[in-house]
Formats: structure tokens, C-alpha cells, sequence
């Protein structure tokens, strides 16, 4: 057997031709914090279970790296299938459905004659348990694609199927784990053993796995139910049932079989009836002054606002918006993060106390001169924008921070109605394969980025950690204390936002750090069947992003 040189932090060593790297990970495991999820060989990204053929320079990823990370959630969630398959059974079930996440749970929907009761549950947990502890090897070989949907089928994964009718590659990689075959979009840890921390729990009807987020992997935190976040996101799947989509592949069949116009059209008008029941809830309601509007990056505030503004006027009101952002203190005052940047992103980036002052003053029937922020500048200007609130006036206030407490502290609760945004994708790839609501919103980033202010898609996704810790800290703490949720994301658009991103993407060169995440987004939009963005609505929220906009967003 021959050799190979590996280079690993500059140091040169001699391994056998055709090791796995997961033995030679394990011996540089002692010197990483978190486990050792994927190796870099030449700065190609390879799962463990691959073996050495040649010289090259190794590096490790862990489960702390988002890459590595959603390794492990993938595990995870094969594993719970598995589980799922090895209690009930593939008479009893129909189908097994990963549905969206809430926090640090993944919620898994399992269809069948019987209630899924929490007996079931317990039985799958303590099935993963004993997966886990055989240590039992995840094993991925490559299928003649034609061979591929026959075992999809032969094992009632029908959505798997529909998805791969429309894959260009002639051959898919199929993972197994003790005879259960199923396909996963992204990398796999090489064997059961490695999920050391999960919980399962009965939640609703359906089961919730718990899983360690990135920034502590090897932590569970306790599970606090977000009803008005679960509510939002079943709706939304239900919307998908109706319009029976529920999956890429059912997506890609609308597309071919010519509907695209009506179901954009169906879509588009489940939005606008939802906008109108919140702008009724807002008159019911009575006394409300303060429309208090906010949610994480690229999740469509902007046009929400004009669109909640118009049929806030059906009603008789006469809205009038209010960016947070104006209120931003002078930019060298600006609190610096622990980089030494400065942190535009939290509480104390906003003047409170005059925010406060003016919005008390207008409540009490007084003419304010509100700021403009001049963010060339970096200094808050006032150039004669006098409100004086009547009786038919409401303020429409967009910012991050508009749910904290602390940033309307002072004003009466009720003359404050809250609402959370966010782009809550219910579309899956298939079944077992969900599509993170951060992808969306990514991707949405990159367009706007690009087309509004020249940034590139390397530039984006180089500040979106930063900007998703952002959220984690300033915005998603507080979603469960709005007064009413909006699901901007639509059914169609990241078939629609394809063709604007891939060019982008594919503008990130080999070498570059950012190379690996537009290599994941590029081979994830191969799944849709692009489509023109003519048929999008000029009052779309998709607009805000690809251009075309009715509103100046």
C-alpha cells in the first residue's frame, strides 16, 4: 500500500493511501473544543467516512462552523426518521414530514391511522438512543438517478421522486443507516455515534426534536413553546396544502404544467387577505397611535408597511410611517462591538429618551419635528417634517427594535399594536429535507444588495453571521410579545430569485472563505425550475428585492 503526505497546520506526516479521514481526525480531535464534523482536503469540503487518495493539505471543520453544524442537525433528523420508521413501522405510516424549525426544535409531522400520542414519542426517543449508542455506520453511495426514484418509490417516498424528475445529474447520493435508505440534501456525519446531544418531544400533534444550536453545540436549551410562532408557521403550511404545494417538486410541477400565473395570483392574494385581518385588528382595537413593525433582515418590512398603510386607509385611518433608524445617535457616539466596530445593531445605537419625547408629545396633541438620519453623514438633520396626530392618524413605525420594551417604554400600551415580520419558508426540498428560513432571507440580502447598493454576494455573505447574531439578540427574544405575526415569505419566489442570485454567486472565487456557503445556495437552487419574474405583482413583497416595486422600497 502506498503513502500519501498529509500537510495539517503546516506539518507535514506520512498516512497509509485510502485511510478515512475520520481516523485522522480522531487524532486531532483532542486539540478542537467541539467535535470534528468534516474534514477540507485542498479546501474541498469532505465528509468523514472519504478516505485519503493522494497528497493535500487537511484542515477540520466542527460542529461549531455553520457547515458543520447543519452536518449535525442533518444527522440528527435521519436518525429520528430512522427511529420513527423502526417503532411505527411503514404500514402505519403514510408519511413522515420534517416541517420547520422553532427555536433550537425541528418539528417532524407523522401521518397515520393512529393519534401519535406521547407513549409513541417516548418509544421513538428511546429508539434514537439505542441508534445512537450501536454507534451504527451512516453509509452514501452514488445511484443511477433512474435506480434512485425506483427505491424513493418502492419505499412511499413519492415527494423524493417528484424532486429528482427534474435533477440534471444522472446519478444521486443515497444515504443508509441499518437498511433505511433515504436521500439528504448536504453532508452526513459518518455513523450514529457521533449525535451525542438531542432531545425528542411530544409538541402539539407531532414531534419535536431537539438539537444544540451552533453557537453552544453541546448544549440543549429547555424548550419554551412559541404558540404564536407555531401558529403562524402551521398556517402557512396549510396555505401550501390548499394550494397543493408542498415540496420543490410539486413547485416544479405547477411550473411545467403552465399554472405558474394563478398560483402566483393565489399566493399573493393569501398575503393581501392576511394584511387586511391585521389592519382590522388594529381598528378593533381602538385608541392605536403606535403601529409598531419589526423582524430580522431582508424579511420585507418595508412593503409590508405600505401595504398594512393602504388598507389601514380603507378603514378611514390615515397612516403615516416612521423609520427607528432616524432616530440612530451621531455615528462617532455609536457603542463598539467587541471588535472594535461599531454595533449599529443594538438598543443603544437608538436615541430612546428623544424617541420617547416626541412620540409622547404627539399622543398628547402636539406639533413634533421629527429627524432624518443622513447615514453619509452619520449625523441626525431635522429639515421642517412637522406630525401633529388627528383623530384619524396612526404612526407606522418600522425598526429592529420596535418590539423591545424598552424602546417604546414611556408610551401607553394602549395606544401600541405590535407586529412581528419575518419570511417563515414553508416550501421543503422533500419531505426530510427542509429549507432553513435564513436561506430565504440570505438570498433575498444578496439580490437587494447587489441592485440597491453595489455590494457583492462575497460582501453579504461575509457580514451575515454578524448580522443573524443580530437577530438572535435584538429581535427574536421578543417575537412572542407581538399583538398580531406576518409570514412574508411566497410559495414562488425563490424559483423567481434563481435567476437574479445564481450570477451573483457565481462571482465568489476558489481560495475565498465565502466560496463554500455560494457553492451550497448554488447546488440548493439546481432543485427549482426558474421562472420570470413578470407575473410577480408590482406590490409584491418579492419586489423589494428583485426591483420593480409599485412602493419606493
Amino acid at each position: 500500500m502506498g503513502m500519501a503526505t498529509i500537510t495539517i497546520d503546516g506539518i507535514a506526516r506520512e498516512y497509509p493511501l485510502g485511510i478515512p479521514f475520520e481516523e485522522i481526525a480522531r487524532q486531532y480531535q483532542p486539540e478542537y473544543k467541539d467535535m470534528i464534523a468534516l474534514v477540507l482536503e485542498n479546501d474541498k469540503i469532505r465528509e468523514l467516512h472519504k478516505k485519503v487518495e493522494k497528497d493535500c493539505q487537511l484542515s477540520f471543520l466542527t460542529i461549531r462552523d455553520d457547515i458543520g453544524h447543519k452536518t449535525y442537525v442533518r444527522t440528527g433528523l435521519m436518525i429520528l426518521v430512522k427511529a420513527i420508521d423502526d417503532v411505527l413501522g411503514r404500514e402505519k405510516v403514510s408519511r413522515v414530514k420534517i416541517e420547520f424549525a422553532i427555536g433550537q426544535g425541528y418539528y417532524c409531522k407523522v401521518v397515520m391511522e393512529e393519534k401519535l400520542t406521547p407513549q409513541i414519542v417516548d418509544a421513538v426517543g428511546k429508539r434514537m438512543r439505542e441508534l445512537v449508542e450501536s454507534d451504527l455506520p451512516i453509509t452514501k453511495k452514488s445511484c443511477p438517478k433512474a435506480q434512485a426514484i425506483e427505491l424513493f418509490r418502492s419505499n412511499r417516498l413519492y415527494n423524493k421522486e417528484k424532486l429528482f424528475r427534474y435533477r440534471r445529474s444522472s446519478f444521486v447520493n443515497v444515504y443508509c443507516l441499518d437498511g433505511y435508505y433515504d436521500y439528504y440534501y448536504g453532508f452526513m456525519l459518518p455513523s450514529t455515534g457521533y449525535l451525542k446531544y438531542f432531545d425528542v418531544l411530544h409538541y402539539e400533534d407531532g414531534i419535536m426534536l431537539l438539537l444544540p444550536g451552533s453557537e453552544d453545540p453541546t448544549r440543549l436549551n429547555y424548550f419554551s413553546p412559541m404558540e404564536k410562532l407555531f401558529s403562524t408557521l402551521m398556517t402557512s403550511c396549510k396555505w401550501g396544502e390548499m394550494m397543493g404545494i408542498e415540496s420543490v417538486g410539486d413547485l416544479n410541477n405547477t411550473i411545467r404544467d403552465g399554472l405558474l400565473g394563478d398560483m402566483i395570483l393565489v399566493q399573493e392574494a393569501l398575503q393581501e387577505r392576511r394584511i387586511g385581518e391585521i389592519a382590522r385588528e388594529i381598528v378593533d382595537r381602538g385608541n392605536v397611535k403606535f403601529v409598531l413593525i419589526a423582524g430580522p433582515s431582508s424579511s420585507g418590512k418595508t412593503t409590508f408597511s405600505h401595504r398594512l398603510s393602504i388598507q389601514l386607509r380603507t378603514y378611514g385611518l390615515i397612516p403615516h410611517p416612521i423609520a427607528l433608524d432616524d432616530y440612530f445617535i451621531n455615528r462617532e457616539d455609536t457603542p463598539r462591538d467587541a471588535d472594535g466596530n461599531y454595533d449599529f445593531e443594538c438598543l443603544e445605537a437608538i436615541d430612546i429618551k428623544q424617541f420617547n419625547e416626541d412620540m409622547n408629545r404627539l399622543l398628547a396633541g402636539e406639533a413634533v419635528e421629527l429627524p432624518q438620519y443622513n447615514f453619509k453623514l452619520g449625523k441626525r438633520e431635522y429639515h421642517g417634517n412637522i406630525k401633529k396626530l388627528g383623530a384619524g392618524d396612526v404612526l407606522v413605525i418600522e425598526g429592529i427594535h420596535g418590539l423591545n420594551p424598552l424602546t417604546t417604554s414611556s408610551m401607553p400600551d394602549e395606544s401600541k399594536f405590535k407586529i412581528y415580520i419575518s419570511a417563515l419558508t414553508s416550501l421543503n426540498i422533500d419531505d426530510h429535507n427542509r429549507i432553513p428560513t435564513t436561506d430565504g432571507r440570505l438570498l433575498r440580502r444578496i439580490v437587494r444588495d447587489a441592485r440597491t447598493r453595489g455590494n457583492s454576494a462575497r460582501s453579504t455573505i461575509a457580514m451575515w453571521p454578524s448580522v443573524r447574531r443580530g437577530e438572535e439578540k435584538y429581535i427574536f427574544p421578543f417575537q412572542e410579545s407581538a399583538d398580531a405575526m406576518f409570514n412574508s415569505a411566497l410559495i414562488y419566489e425563490l424559483a423567481v430569485l434563481k435567476q437574479y442570485v445564481e450570477p451573483l454567486l457565481y462571482r465568489i472565487e476558489k481560495g475565498e472563505p465565502e466560496v463554500y456557503e455560494a457553492e451550497r445556495l448554488l447546488k440548493f437552487l439546481e432543485y427549482f425550475q426558474g421562472i420570470d419574474s413578470q407575473n410577480v405583482p408590482a406590490n409584491s413583497i418579492c419586489r423589494e428585492f428583485i426591483g420593480g416595486s409599485y412602493f419606493h422600497v
